[in-house]
């Protein structure tokens, strides 16, 4: 009796000690997943270039907190500009191609003067990714992605859309719109397989509105019937004062259509427009 409760304590300890040392490389995997998101998927500043803006990552895993899913905004000397997309494949190729947009987005914002040329210039970073990489990457890597530009005063939003999912616009009464765009186009990355030139479609952009991008994590959530989830119908009628209350309520409406099991990861941004100029004041 004494040589088995001495070796049932013996594999106890030892058991405890595999447990508390997997528990702090978890933790630690942890902390450095965090910051490898906030590098590579920084939350942009609560208020740009007088817009009010809030974004979500919501991981379809547990502890994961980076895939593919991306969004990036930025004040520019032709108004703040946008872009939300969803890199094909998961794991580290697609971080790298999120990095690789997300960088490409930053330069070519500052710099090209029409939305078009942004999204070109988008296309041309993925299409040297591409060359450098393996096997069926290099043939059917693609990132669906819109692109929004708001210029400063004129109540208008432009959009190119490369095969994402169409943005929607909430109004101050409650309305939704979809921002449909007149012709479909290839998401970005596929350029070899067909080509035309990106053209930008306008909106008009009250006072009040609220934009709300998102990744097809969103619309691809499904009930336990297998009912797919309709943001526009859901968010019909209803009103939200904040950007992130907006994006707070989506996220549990979402939760509570699926029953708490996402199978995609989801990205949200929402931009608001104030109702008066004294409501949004500038921020880098």
């Amino acid at each position: 009796e004494t040589v088995t409760v001495a070796t049932v304590a013996a594999f106890a300890v030892l058991i405890n000690q595999v447990v508390r040392r997997s528990g702090e490389r978890l933790a630690s995997a942890r902390v450095i997943a965090e910051t490898a998101q906030r590098a590579v998927l920084p939350t942009p500043a609560e208020r740009i270039g007088g817009l009010r803006v809030a974004a979500r990552y919501e991981a379809a895993q547990a502890d994961a907190f980076i895939g593919g899913d991306l969004f990036a905004v930025q004040d520019t000397p032709q108004g703040v500009r946008l872009v939300v997309g969803d890199v094909r494949g998961k794991g580290m190729g697609a971080v790298e191609a999120v990095a690789v947009v997300i960088g490409a987005f930053r330069e070519a914002a500052e710099h090209e003067t029409s939305l078009e040329a942004v999204a070109q210039r988008l296309e041309r970073a993925l299409a040297r990714e591409g060359t450098r990489r393996d096997g069926l990457d290099a043939v059917e890597g693609f990132t669906t992605a819109v692109l929004a530009e708001i210029p400063r005063g004129d109540g208008t939003v432009r959009v190119v859309n490369r095969g994402h999912p169409e943005p929607l616009l909430l109004y101050a009464d409650g309305a939704v719109g979809a921002l449909a765009p007149p012709e479909p186009a290839l998401p970005l990355g596929m350029g070899d397989l067909a080509a035309w030139p990106d053209r930008a479609y306008e909106v008009p952009y009250p006072p009040g509105a609220t934009l709300l991008f998102y990744t097809d994590g969103l619309t691809e959530a499904r009930d336990r019937h297998g009912v797919f989830y309709d943001p526009a119908e859901r968010l019909e009628g209803r009103v939200f004062p904040e950007p992130d209350s907006l994006l707070d309520a989506l996220i549990e409406d979402v939760r509570r259509h699926t029953g708490g099991g996402a199978t995609d990861d989801m990205a949200l941004l929402a931009v608001a427009r104030p109702l008066s100029v004294s409501e949004g004041t500038h921020s880098a």
